[in-house]
């Protein structure tokens, strides 16, 4: 299976980098894993709903722009459907059985994701009514999606 992480916005921590790097290392013996890391918009403290829509409408561009026509995309979106870590193995299982080789996971900017990429997704996915740190969601999504994979290869995990 090809998992992509399309993400908006650059890692500057030393600490989610090193995750991250723990993880796709974790990951390579599962599935091959891409991550395509986009550039973020820039946005003004005080800037207007309009400008606000205008930036995600830029961010969704470029990440339409990354997504493959094969692959299913899931959109990290706050109001999306929540899933137990055995819930979202069990849908990355189910996907792999039903012909999905490729999954594509979308990570937003700091203002989240544009309606257009939420249209193009396949499934919405939210791990929490809290709202995140777009590069702490990264390493928390790699987490997730190694530990599916765990729990579908029926391997030890913590509960």
């Amino acid at each position: 299976m090809k998992i992509t992480v399309v993400c908006v916005g650059k890692i500057k921590e030393k600490y989610l980098t090193m995750a991250i790097e723990e993880y796709s290392k974790r990951l390579s013996r599962y599935c091959k894993l891409e991550i395509i890391e986009l550039a973020d918009e820039k946005t003004p403290d005080n800037a207007s709903p309009a400008e606000e829509l205008q930036i995600k409408k830029k961010e969704g561009e470029r990440i339409l722009k990354n997504i493959k026509d094969n692959a299913y995309v899931i959109a990290l979106a706050i109001e999306g459907k929540m899933l137990s870590s055995e819930e979202l193995a069990d849908k990355m299982q189910l996907l792999g059985v039903n012909g999905e080789s490729h999954l594509a996971f979308v990570i937003g900017g700091s203002l989240g994701l544009d309606s257009e990429v939420l249209d193009r997704a396949d499934f919405k996915l939210s791990f929490s009514k809290m709202t995140f740190p777009h590069q702490v969601m990264r390493t928390i999504l790699l987490e997730q999606v190694y530990r599916g994979f765990r729990i579908m290869s029926g391997e030890p995990y913590h509960k």
